[in-house]
């Protein structure tokens, strides 16, 4: 009986080490970052009475350094998710989700990517991001109780840029590629129209797994992954001053999912080298993205061109070679190791990343398929990006979008001259022309012919500038519709090959049905469009609402039924219908968004249907009572619908049936140029400026204005910000 003993203390000893090296190893294998020669930094942070950080740097460096500072203290939290994400560690904090993005990282070659590109940057954009890094470093330092995944930092500016290389792709679209090649799934339909010759048959019915009326809570991550990647979106608008009666506006109205890595953040940033730009940026970006400096400005919506081509290889039977051009060639082939959190414990998960000369490679059941997209190993965003934030004219903006080093979105610009521009900015794959190739789906990849290079030029993309209707817009709709009748672009001038949508949200029709009528287009009726709640019945709403008036049904259902076919298509928050239609259309939307069959119209009735009467014990609730904004302790009705103007997109669902919003209008930015006037702003975000510090005031102060369609001021100016100021003081890293 002894030996037995010993034997069973020997085991759980055994269990014991085990736990502890799977709790513990993670962090070991990780290795630290060689950061810059030490340099010495100073900034001057400023907050005014809403807690948004104004910058100010005697260089852009000193100024980039402060950003770090003052977004570690608002937000530490995501910036950490962040940055494990820009070194393949994420699953350590995430778990299964987490290292879905790591599998992704290693996948497309991001750290690579870095390692190559990020030297050849001009050195004082490289500067940029080693002070952003130093930033965070010392945050680090000086909080080690805030860190949670050990030996992350310090930091360097190629993670950072790791980061960078990594998030571009998914904005177009990537996720939507990877997904179903890894589940061995089919694609999904593309946006582009047919290549000539080769017709798509059209979209088939109902979906087979149509039944939630919405999902349970998800994780927020710090990709736009799954539902938070289909619902990507945004509204701009540009006016000019003929058509607003002087005053020249940009309104930039994102959406966003409102927490994670890609919600927006809110910074003023000033430097004695001229860089001084209002606006917002996401977590791990040392410049804003979107927003305007002294004399222009701009904002951003999600396109979807044609970005990206998979190609089916020929393996041969060992499956480690592919044929090109009748010639069998080596599979690049490395393993890597996934880091999955389980409970408390990490399980070192190994995983086989492969490439071809096209790009990352994929096996499943139906073979081996390898992915190329736009911008595929590039990294000039970095350099672009803080070019155009010290922009001064059109000329000098428009210059750095023409070297499409920003993959793909849609540009809404506007300056203090009065001139206003829509670009459908995308580096496209520059696909041969002449060659015969079903460019819209799975391509042969045994011919070097159909592995394009680069991308098309500039000046064949779809681009307005000072329509005669002295307005622009976007919606997340074909550029074929943005300036109103008779200063749109002809979809006929652009070549099939790129691929260039002609998709419609409801957004799109509203907004263009609203901007054509209106003979003046001033800060009133501006404001009356941007926080409308209204539906076209157009598209799928129609397509919907003919379903609808022609079901059979009984009971319950039909009591639905009837409820909904009267509604007054309005999100206001004052119909009867309004919970039961803003359950039931966002299916519809998403299906609609990414080419998906179109739902069973009456089990997604009756799932709502469902939903209402469980928790609610009625059918008509107020749609206040359903969809709520929900931090902290404050709990608000909310309005708008998944594609309206006034957008309440996505939402968790909580175990009180409610509906808390997680995506739909997020950063809201309102830029006027006034006759004789220095530029003015004003913006808004759901939460605050410190949406993850319960302890802060400026955790859930902006709340009540975002849902009464309030916006606060923007303290552009250094005098107008000092009397404002809540906060003052100088951060440095000297000893």
């Amino acid at each position: 009986m002894i030996w037995v003993k010993r034997g069973a203390f020997a085991l759980v000893g055994v269990l014991l080490l085990a736990v502890v090296v799977l709790a513990t190893w993670e962090p070991f294998m990780a290795t630290a970052a060689n950061t810059a020669p030490a340099r010495t930094y100073a900034a001057e942070i400023i907050r005014d009475d809403f807690g948004v950080p104004h910058i100010y740097g005697k260089t852009d460096a000193d100024t980039a350094y402060g950003v770090a500072i003052a977004h570690a203290e608002d937000d530490f939290f995501t910036l950490q998710d962040v940055v494990a994400m820009a070194r393949g560690r994420y699953g350590a904090i995430a778990g299964e989700e987490g290292a879905k993005i790591d599998y992704a990282y290693h996948l497309i070659d991001a750290r690579g990517t870095a390692e190559r590109e990020y030297p050849k940057l001009p050195a004082d954009t490289r500067a940029l991001f080693e002070a952003y890094a130093a930033g965070l470093n010392q945050y680090a330092d000086e909080h080690p109780g805030e860190v949670k995944l050990a030996n992350l930092f310090p930091v360097n500016g190629m993670d950072v840029a790791a980061g960078f290389s990594l998030r571009q792709p998914f904005f177009f679209g990537l996720d939507g590629v990877i997904g179903p090649l890894v589940a061995g799934e089919d694609l999904r339909r593309e946006h582009g129209p047919d290549i000539p010759g080769f017709p798509r048959p059209p979209l088939s019915g109902a979906a087979p797994d149509a039944t939630d009326a919405a999902p349970k809570q998800a994780r927020t991550l710090v990709l736009p992954l799954g539902e938070d990647a289909e619902h990507l979106g945004s509204n701009a608008f540009a006016v000019a001053p003929e058509k607003s009666g002087g005053t020249t506006t940009l309104i930039s109205n994102s959406h966003q999912p409102l927490r994670g890595g890609v919600a927006w953040y809110e910074l003023v940033v000033e430097s004695g080298e001229g860089w001084h730009f209002a606006g917002a940026n996401f977590p791990g970006s040392p410049f804003p993205f979107l927003g305007h400096n002294e004399h222009l400005g701009w904002t951003n919506t999600v396109n979807t061109p044609d970005m990206i081509d998979v190609y089916q290889l020929e393996l041969d039977d060992t499956g480690t070679r592919y044929k090109l051009d009748g010639q069998w060639r080596d599979l690049e082939s490395k393993w890597v190791t996934l880091p999955v959190k389980i409970g408390p414990v990490v399980l070192p998960i190994r995983k086989e990343v492969l490439r071809s000369v096209h790009g990352p490679v994929i096996k499943n059941d139906k073979g081996a398929f390898a992915i190329r997209y736009g911008g595929i190993g590039q990294l000039g965003q970095l350099d672009a990006y803080y070019r155009i934030n010290k922009a001064k004219t059109f000329a000098e903006w428009e210059a750095q979008l023409s070297r499409l080093a920003i993959p793909s979105t849609n540009f809404i610009y506007a300056d203090q001259t009065g001139t206003i521009a829509y670009v459908y900015n995308a580096a496209i794959p520059a696909r041969p022309e002449g060659v015969k190739a079903d460019w819209r789906n799975v391509l042969p990849g045994d011919r070097s012919d159909l592995i394009w290079q680069g991308a098309v030029d500039y000046k064949t993309l779809p681009r307005i500038v000072n329509p005669a209707s002295g307005w622009l817009y976007n919606s997340n709709n074909t550029p074929f519709t943005a300036a109103g009748a008779g200063s749109d672009l002809a979809p006929q001038a652009f070549a099939p090959l790129m691929g260039i949508e002609l998709k419609q949200t409801n957004r799109s029709w509203r907004a263009f049905k609203l901007l054509s009528e209106a003979r003046v287009l001033d800060r009133a009726t501006l404001e009356r469009i941007k926080y409308d709640t209204g539906y076209e019945r157009e598209g799928y709403v129609d397509r919907l609402f003919d379903a609808l008036e022609g079901l059979k049904a009984d009971g319950q259902l039909a009591e639905a039924r009837d409820l909904l076919v009267s509604w007054d298509f309005t999100a206001d928050n004052k119909g009867r219908a309004d919970a039961l239609a803003l359950l039931i259309i966002r299916d519809f939307m998403a299906a609609d968004y990414n080419n998906k069959p179109f739902p069973d119209v009456a089990e997604k009735l009756q799932a709502a249907a469902d939903h209402l009467k469980t928790h609610f014990g009625r059918l008509d609730p107020p749609m206040g009572d359903l969809l709520r904004l929900r931090q902290g302790d404050l709990d608000l009705p909310l309005d708008g619908g998944s594609d309206t103007l006034r957008a309440s997109t996505t939402w968790d669902v909580a175990e009180d049936g409610r509906l808390s919003l997680k995506h739909g209008d997020s950063f809201i930015m309102w830029i006027e140029w006034a006759p004789g006037q220095r530029v003015s702003s004003r913006s808004i975000q759901p939460f605050g400026a410190a949406s993850t510090r319960p302890a802060s005031p400026h955790y859930t102060d902006q709340m009540q204005l975002f849902v009464d369609h309030k916006l606060k001021p923007v303290h552009f100016w250094r005098d107008d910000l000092l009397a404002k100021a809540s906060k003052r003081r100088t951060i440095t890293n000297a000893r």
